[in-house]
């Protein structure tokens, strides 16, 4: 029964998310506040996400984290509510949320050694009183705040060395323009892991101060 439980998860999250572009996924409403050669910025009001922190990296622990999620939107709630995907995945270093602010830098003892927070963002249908209670007592429902995000898009394979060489090159260019980076880098992949790594939309996001 597991097994076909994980096939049946894996079938649905795989169909849905190799959907042409004109089926497109819901994804996060965002204004984008200036274009620069290597980044953008974006202004995104506040998104519900459900989210889980596992052992791993951001590309290692992945699977575990889309099989616990998944689970939740495809029915494993109070409710047997059965949601529709959305897109990105979210993956961020877990930090501990009740030691910080989320507007507060993060500093190396607020991360969670070896733990990555991976959330799905939910449907904009949805309030925090009408979205159905999770059954897996490890999913937490989270409001993400209003934030400005400077974001850089790259295509390719989920390795750890991409992650980096695009990460890095973000915070170089925001250096080079004076903007201040704040917290911790999110990785969002927008794609199913059966899609081709040419065609796969990954970008790399880090909120900066307001008024930037």
């Amino acid at each position: 029964m597991k097994v076909s439980l994980q096939r049946m998860l894996l079938a649905a999250i795989s169909f849905a998310m190799l959907q042409p572009v004109a089926s497109a996924l819901e994804e996060p409403e965002y204004t984008v506040v200036s274009t620069h050669d290597a980044f953008e910025l974006r202004r995104y009001p506040p998104y519900l996400v459900a989210e889980v922190d596992v052992e791993g990296d951001l590309i290692d622990g992945g699977n575990t984290a889309f099989r616990i999620l998944a689970g939740y939107i495809f029915g494993d709630n109070q409710s047997a509510e059965k949601m529709k995907m959305t897109a990105p995945v979210e993956a961020r270093p877990a930090v501990d949320g009740e030691k910080m602010a989320m507007t507060a830098p993060v500093t190396a003892t607020a991360v969670k050694d070896g733990m990555t927070s991976f959330a799905f963002v939910m449907e904009r249908k949805y309030t925090r009183d009408s979205l159905p209670v999770p059954n897996d007592e490890r999913i937490r429902i989270r409001e993400m705040p209003e934030r400005v995000m400077a974001v850089r898009r790259y295509s390719g394979r989920w390795t750890e060395s991409r992650y980096v060489e695009n990460l890095a090159a973000l915070r170089a260019a925001l250096s080079d323009a004076g903007i201040k980076a704040v917290g911790e880098p999110v990785l969002a992949r927008y794609n199913s892991p059966f899609s081709l790594p040419f065609l796969r939309r990954n970008e790399v996001m880090i909120e900066i101060t307001r008024g930037d």
